[in-house]
């Protein structure tokens, strides 16, 4: 599977906002986004006027990159956006919003998404009792996520916790930190997406 294995923070960069790809960093004053906020390259410094399109582009890349998700994992999941009822900008966050890895990371478990993944893909989580280890599995409500047994004991898994225990929750999670579990209450409304994009312009790039 192809991903990403350049600087993580030239994206934020050419994005213009933090998308908290780097972990810890991302909280303090090392951040490439506050020490050079302009774009990386030549000519990044230059001014530049977006057109819709442009405008359109950014709004995209910004939520795949958010989520660490390749263009063709990101079209399937807007045409499943699409033939569900509601809003398919909305649908669209929501489904990238119930991806395992995110709630690992929203959870507290992973300093970052791209950490969330790797952990996931190394067998440390269960959901409703059972190993997964796809990042890209889709939770549904009323789904248990929790540290598998074994890996409770690991020294990274305890230090990445004890890194990320002050991290708030979101409300749609149901954190139990001695029970290491996490349920799903039910998906989230657009109001608590926290992802920096207008996701009506990524509906309106790809409806073109």
């Amino acid at each position: 599977m192809a991903r990403y294995t350049g600087a993580v923070c030239k994206l934020c960069r050419r994005e213009g906002k933090k998308l908290f790809l780097k972990g810890d960093r991302c909280y303090t004053n090392k951040c490439s986004v506050e020490r050079r906020s302009y774009a990386p390259g030549q000519h990044g410094q230059s001014r530049k006027k977006n057109s819709e399109y442009g405008l359109q582009l950014r709004a995209k890349q910004t939520a795949k990159r958010y989520y660490g998700i390749q263009e063709g994992q990101f079209h399937k999941y807007f045409l499943m956006a699409e033939r569900r009822q509601g809003m398919t900008g909305e649908n669209l966050l929501r489904i990238c919003e119930s991806r395992l890895d995110n709630a690992v990371y929203l959870l507290g478990w992973a300093s970052s998404r791209a950490e969330a993944r790797q952990l996931v893909n190394h067998g440390h989580y269960r959901v409703n009792g059972k190993k997964v280890d796809i990042p890209s599995y889709l939770l549904k409500a009323g789904d248990v996520v929790s540290i598998k047994e074994k890996s409770r004991g690991s020294e990274k898994i305890k230090a990445v916790i004890e890194a990320n225990a002050s991290r708030p929750v979101p409300e749609w999670i149901e954190k139990n930190a001695d029970a290491f579990e996490g349920k799903i209450v039910k998906l989230p409304d657009r109001d608590q997406i926290e992802v920096p994009v207008e996701d009506h312009l990524i509906v309106e790039l790809y409806s073109k």
